[in-house]
């Protein structure tokens, strides 16, 4: 049988236009660091440097804070629909330059055209549409409102300024996330984006400008984590959301706890994906493949454990290493790439070590036959099977390409396994019978439950963890609580 190649199909590079250097978004305007402070953000796939951004610190967060402080008395006083025409604008622009932020996200953070082009811009364009729908309805979301006898109740207001802090691994998603119901519920932001990933939430800040929102309503802070660090603990902010590491949102809640300020945290998992013997073996492997190898593996609610039911191991695992063979690892702006590069050296080296600590406890490691780009940072898709569940790989997030397989003989003993984990984000069911699906996910501690699916999201369904996966929901009327003093 011939072997059919596939030809180069990259996306063009001149559809983005990325300046040398670029400052802090504060008040409307884009200026330095207060002390002169820059980082280079680098593409993760070549290593080159992409552009030169200002690093925002303790003084640059104040004037931020109190921009936004200010900006809040006029923006809280619109009327909903008036918020609302804001945020269906920065939705259409979003839509309109899709190709360009596409192109952008994939070079800062290494993840496949195929997969911000598909997944990331048609999402962060859905969440702005959905809360833009939500801002003049605010009374009616179920979080208090004026009764029909006109008496005034408890009506839903906004917190004041929000002070957020978002991940590397979804950039523009994550911002989504965080100012569309931030923006519909009435408050202003101050948004600290990942030392590795700033540009998207730069190019938002243009979209701003470009929409006509007020200055002072938005606020974008590249920096380190010192910067997030002081936009947690300025007096001024009313609201932290967080999204990223446990250890780092055990310390912000520390560092919040005894204050007033609102806080939501949406941290690690170790999502546990059970396939029944009933399963429908093919599907199966698409949604094992999308549940851990998406965006590399560096997805919170990765499905990185994979629980197989016992009879039907050797038939799923032979299915699932076919299916790994044909995965395409190289240039993220190759349309053909299914794996992109690791977003740092940094994040390499984490997932290198908790994949030879997996052998070194025994074990069994596997990896389709992969050739790596000489330059850039890249990890060849792995599955670990003979793994228990005392197994390093089987208990923390590698969040990497990394997928460990357990095997279970009964319903119960799959439940019991998939919760044994300090982690609750998310599992995935795999079973003909709807009645299982039922059942079984009703016993399971995660916040999201996919069924005969993984990885699927939609701005109208809420997300977030149990346990040390955080707490709080994003998305969906949910999402709105969060910003709301109710």
């Amino acid at each position: 049988m011939t072997k059919f190649e596939y030809a180069p199909a990259p996306e063009s590079r001149s559809v983005v236009d990325i300046a040398p250097s670029y400052g802090l978004f504060i008040d409307g305007e884009f200026t330095e660091a207060a002390d002169g402070k820059v980082f280079k953000t680098v593409s993760p796939a070549s290593e080159e440097v992409l552009s030169e951004v200002a690093q925002a610190g303790a003084e640059d967060v104040d004037r931020a804070v109190q921009a936004a402080r200010k900006a809040f008395e006029k923006w809280s006083a619109l009327p909903g629909a008036e918020r609302a025409k804001y945020l269906f604008r920065i939705a259409r622009i979003i839509q309109e330059r899709s190709r360009e932020l596409a192109v952008l996200e994939t070079l800062d953070n290494g993840k496949p055209i195929k997969e911000t082009r598909d997944a990331d811009l048609p999402l962060v364009a859905a969440h702005f549409f959905y809360y833009a729908g939500w801002a003049d309805k605010l009374d009616h979301a179920g979080f208090g409102r004026r009764t029909t006898e006109g008496h005034s109740g408890a009506n839903p207001r906004p917190l004041g300024v929000a002070g957020q802090v978002i991940p590397w691994n979804f950039p523009l998603l994550m911002l989504a996330w965080k100012i569309a119901p931030a923006l519909a519920t009435g408050n202003t932001v101050v948004l600290k984006p990942a030392e590795t990933t700033p540009l998207s939430a730069l190019f938002f800040a243009d979209i701003c400008r470009q929409a006509g929102l007020p200055k002072g309503v938005v606020n974008i802070l590249p920096g380190y984590g010192d910067a997030g660090a002081a936009l947690v603990e300025h007096g001024g902010v009313n609201k932290v959301a967080f999204t990223g590491s446990t250890a780092v949102g055990k310390a912000i809640a520390r560092q919040v706890a005894g204050t007033r300020k609102k806080l939501t945290l949406e941290l690690g998992g170790k999502g546990a994906n059970i396939v029944f013997d009933d399963a429908p073996i093919d599907q199966a492997v698409e949604g094992i493949v999308t549940g851990i190898f998406f965006n590399q593996g560096q997805v919170c609610c990765a499905g990185s454990r994979l629980l197989v039911q016992e009879s039907i191991q050797d038939e799923l695992l032979d299915a699932l290493k076919r299916r790994l063979s044909t995965l395409r690892l190289g240039d993220p702006l190759d349309k053909n790439t299914d794996i992109g590069a690791i977003n740092s050296a940094e994040q390499l080296a984490r997932i290198k070590a908790l994949a030879e600590t997996g052998e070194a406890e025994g074990a069994e490691r596997w990896s389709p036959a992969c050739e790596l780009p000489s330059s850039g940072y890249w990890f060849a898709p792995t599955l670990f099977t003979n793994v228990t569940q005392a197994h390093t790989i089987a208990r923390d997030e590698i969040f990497g390409p990394v997928l460990s397989v357990l095997t279970f003989r009964t319903p119960d003993e799959a439940v019991a396994k998939a919760n044994n984990s300090q982690y609750g984000l998310s599992a995935g069911i795999w079973t003909e019978k709807g009645s299982r699906i039922l059942a079984v996910a009703n016993k399971l501690r995660a916040g999201v439950v996919w069924a005969n699916t993984f990885n699927k999201f939609d701005p109208t369904s809420p997300f977030g963890g149990y346990k040390e996966s955080g707490f709080g929901r994003e998305g969906g009327r949910h999402g709105l609580e969060a910003y709301l003093d109710v």
